[in-house]
């Protein structure tokens, strides 16, 4: 366990986001690389992928509020040097994952063929996606255990090992999906299924290697299975803090469900073109997510600690840090959209839209990097209402007019990017009015008030 309430504070967010920064460039390297080798099976094939690719938003919501639930809890219980609230936290967040993933799994099979059909531009986009989804799913759902893992390392200040496990797990990625894509050698030639199923081992792998780390190396956090038992407080608290957080997500899920509802009556070609930008916009977001990751724990410990001073450092330097990140990959991405493009597909098409996406969107980068890195800091405080409220008005100001304008005659679909960057700036905004009423409500210890963190509630 490292303590994070003594020393620097920039200097503990630089060395938490430097290690996630690692796992993240290997990330993007894995998204790109696995785009690239897709794209040579045609338009179809990136549209299907992209299609199938939007139900990590569930997932992602459902991690998150796993993940934040148990982030916020067991790092505020460790800045009160409290190690056996610690461990119970983490054994009941192992205990929801596994639930949570079974649920989810009975329900995405039977919704599967209705989800690929639904969303698809075509039947033949639909067909591949639904062979992407057999193998992507289950891959899916292997990430409730890795997350709940390595959230309680990262609430205790362990990145190095969960990210070396990262690194192994992607390299293994890269290196199975050209020869099941293919069929390369003896393996056989799976196409898109293929991809999903490297992607699968390669998520296994993770989390037989986190498991290991937790048995034989780690000692401040152990599985004990009679604390595997539900405890409803315990999860009540989690759920209190991740909720809100997870809906975020749901929220974002909603919003690439509705450009993809827009666009699909332009073809594959723009269904692709929107795929492959959002992809190299995730990929070009990695790093603020890195240190939107390392902010939450850093936070929640000086936030447990009840150190006020090291709260607003924390924060300051968080958000300068994101603005800065964000600024530079949005000047890049200005120069250089066909470019980023052009190196997965060959369409003229999928260029043109691709490219108008993320010239356009680059405007939002640096509110997009405030809008992470201060939910983030929510996540630390224990109060994630704030930033769903903030998600929640840019999905209504970009909803709505976005839907209707779709229905009018020649119809252009840069309108909808535009939308986006003026909701994405709005939110922004409000997320950093929201923190400081935040910082002004809780920071308060020098007036002697009664102080309970939000995971003492659930002892």
């Amino acid at each position: 366990m490292k303590d994070l309430t003594e020393g620097s504070v920039t200097k503990h967010l630089l060395h938490m986001s430097a290690f996630m920064a690692v796992s993240m460039v290997v990330q993007t390297l894995y998204l790109l690389a696995d785009l690239f080798w897709v794209g040579h099976l045609g338009k179809e094939a990136i549209a299907a992928v992209g299609v199938a690719g939007n139900l990590t938003m569930i997932v992602l919501a459902l991690t998150q509020m796993l993940g934040v639930g148990t982030t916020a809890l067991i790092s505020q219980a460790a800045g009160r040097k409290d190690q056996t609230h610690a461990e119970l936290v983490f054994n009941q967040s192992c205990m929801m994952s596994i639930l949570i993933a079974l649920a989810l799994g009975f329900v995405g099979f039977l919704s599967m063929n209705a989800y690929a059909n639904s969303l698809s531009a075509d039947t033949t986009t639909a067909a591949l996606a639904r062979s992407y989804l057999l193998w992507f799913l289950p891959a899916m759902l292997l990430q409730f255990p890795l997350v709940s893992m390595s959230s309680a390392l990262r609430a205790t200040g362990i990145v190095q090992a969960p990210v070396i496990f990262q690194v192994i797990s992607v390299v293994l990625n890269m290196v199975l999906a050209p020869f099941l894509i293919f069929g390369i050698g003896p393996w056989p030639k799976l196409g898109v299924t293929g991809a999903a199923l490297a992607t699968f081992i390669s998520i296994l792998v993770a989390d037989l290697l986190v498991v290991w780390y937790f048995e034989k190396k780690y000692r401040y956090l152990r599985f004990r299975f009679p604390l595997f038992k539900p405890q409803i407080k315990i999860w009540s608290a989690m759920l209190r803090i991740g909720v809100p957080a997870g809906a975020e997500f749901v929220l974002l899920f909603f919003y690439i469900l509705i450009v993809y509802f827009i666009i699909r009556n332009f073809g594959p070609a723009a269904q692709a073109g929107f795929g492959v930008g959002a992809r190299v916009m995730q990929a070009l977001f990695l790093p603020v997510v890195a240190l939107s990751f390392a902010v939450s724990p850093v936070v929640g410990q000086n936030f447990g600690g009840r150190q006020a001073d090291r709260v607003r450092h924390s924060i300051k330097s968080g958000l300068l840090l994101a603005a800065g990140v964000m600024l530079v990959l949005a000047v890049f991405t200005e120069i250089f959209p066909r470019t980023m493009i052009r190196f997965f597909s060959k369409d003229a098409a999928v260029i043109q839209f691709g490219s108008d996406y993320l010239r356009i969107v680059a405007f939002n980068f640096v509110a997009a990097g405030i809008v992470f890195t201060s939910s983030s800091m929510f996540q630390g405080l224990g109060n994630t209402v704030p930033p769903l409220l903030s998600s929640a008005s840019r999905l209504v100001l970009f909803a709505l007019p976005a839907l209707l304008l779709s229905q009018k005659p020649g119809f252009d679909i840069k309108i909808v990017w535009y939308l986006s960057v003026g909701s994405q700036l709005l939110q922004a905004g409000i997320n950093l009015l929201l923190l400081r009423r935040e910082l002004q409500r809780k920071l308060r210890f020098e007036d002697g008030t009664d102080f309970i963190p939000a995971s003492a509630t659930a002892s």
